[in-house]
């Protein structure tokens, strides 16, 4: 039976489930370090010790990185489940479906710590949870990324929907920005005297929500009627050596990495960076990357227009390049001849184009290197593809955020902002690296 072609309407339904899952993710991203590390002019308290763990690492960076080491096992085996899913509803939306109620239940409680105040049972409970949670979003995001390139056939297509995708994702990304702003409409209406009581209330609500939006492409797609694929019939290892085998995959792999690590500081570090470095209220946050946003949005038609023009590694590269000097200037944050005000928004409106190039083109990229791979081997393992994507994206931001966390101990305050400052510089280095790792990344122009 032809597979029918997949109408605007069910774009936007798959665009919600990616609305979702971006919120839960980007508030683990942005309010982790905030929550339970806060600076001293946040009116929140801390939640965990600022302890070294073998002199070097600081106790959430450990924490950080746990969750996601579990988690990274876990991806491949999701990956390779879906894909060999013989499920007469499809192989990705039973997954989904499944994930969504354990993903909202921990994200609620990974901001729930036990003892009202520093405590090393918060770090405990927080680690558990943070493992829960990762497991449950995985389950749900492994099979949802996998169904993009099964949902399109041409490269134009693919651009679409991974444009689409990527309004959903920043949508999420401005959700979880503005916690504090409707933290403080919370206290505002309700007189909730405790900041961080206001702060989790919000994050509770935001998770409810963000389910929601993961529930809709689970209730809307009709998988079988709109996917082209088959189930691998390939075990787990060798799905996993050759999906590694692919060279043009592990430079798209190792540049992704890094872009993402880089991302991670800057989404760990916004709140800091606005009330620390620039003096502005930590409401600003919301309001200055709901303006990157918008902003964002101008560049779309033309991001898909150059990539059929010019090819997709030309955007991607300079975008690269631009994001390395957007963090040389963070480093300067606060320090430059102008107001405040100036500083952010220029830095903000400069960093729009590559959020969204960034957004859109490296999933419509790895959506036509597993296609190719399935026209080539037989195999579809669109699944695998985006498990080990994921498995580095995920690497990457905690690597992002631990490093971030780590950084603090030099610094987090005002008066005492070094260690932020260090963000900067680390950011513009790993920008570098992507762009000279995906230099060598060999573009297949198609249809």
């Amino acid at each position: 039976m032809a597979v029918v072609k997949f109408p605007f309407k069910k774009q936007l339904a798959y665009t919600c489930g990616m609305i979702g899952w971006s919120m839960m993710t980007n508030t683990i991203i942005v309010m982790l370090p905030y929550f339970y590390l806060p600076p001293t002019n946040s009116g929140l308290i801390p939640f965990v010790p600022q302890l070294l763990v073998f002199g070097v690492l600081n106790l959430l960076s450990v924490i950080a990185a746990s969750g996601r080491f579990v988690d990274a096992i876990y991806d491949p085996f999701i990956a390779s489940l879906s894909d060999k899913s013989t499920n007469p509803k499809g192989r990705r939306i039973p997954f989904m479906k499944w994930a969504i109620i354990p993903a909202v239940f921990f994200c609620c409680l990974t901001f729930s710590p036990l003892v009202k105040g520093e405590s090393i049972y918060n770090a405990v409970w927080l680690t558990v949870n943070m493992i829960c949670f990762f497991m449950g979003a995985t389950t749900y995001i492994i099979p949802y990324n996998a169904l993009l390139p099964e949902l399109t056939e041409t490269a134009a297509e693919k651009v679409k929907l991974s444009s689409f995708q990527q309004v959903g994702f920043i949508i999420g990304i401005v959700f979880s920005a503005l916690i504090n702003n409707f933290a403080d409409l919370l206290q505002k209406n309700f007189t909730i005297i405790e900041r961080d009581s206001a702060v989790q209330y919000t994050i509770w609500g935001m998770s409810i929500l963000a389910g929601l939006f993961m529930l809709i492409p689970v209730l809307f797609i009709n998988e079988k009627k709109y996917s082209h694929s088959k189930p691998s019939h390939l075990p787990l290892l060798p799905a996993i050596r050759k999906t590694f085998s692919n060279s043009n995959f592990k430079y798209y792999l190792v540049s992704d990495f890094s872009y993402y690590m880089a991302l991670s500081i800057i989404s760990s570090g916004l709140l800091y960076f606005v009330t620390v470095l620039l003096h502005l209220p930590e409401s600003k946050g919301g309001v200055l990357m709901g303006t990157m946003v918008l902003f964002s949005l101008v560049f779309y038609p033309l991001i898909n227009y150059l990539s059929k023009k010019i090819g997709k590694k030309p955007i991607v590269l300079f975008s690269f390049a631009l994001l390395s000097l957007i963090f040389v200037a963070i480093f300067f944050l606060g320090k430059f001849p102008v107001s405040s005000n100036i500083q952010i928004y220029t830095l903000v409106l400069c960093a729009a184009f590559p959020l969204a190039s960034l957004g859109i083109l490296p999933n419509a990229i790895l959506a036509e290197i597993a296609q190719h791979d399935a026209d080539q081997t037989g195999e579809n393992r669109e699944g695998m593809f985006f498990a080990v994507k994921y498995l580095f994206v995920k690497l990457g931001q905690t690597l992002g955020i631990a490093l971030f966390a780590f950084l603090t101990v030099y610094g987090k305050d005002p008066g005492n902002d070094y260690g932020l400052r260090l963000n900067g510089i680390c950011g513009c280095v790993l920008c570098l690296l992507a762009f000279v790792v995906f230099s060598r990344f060999k573009e297949v122009r198609t249809g």
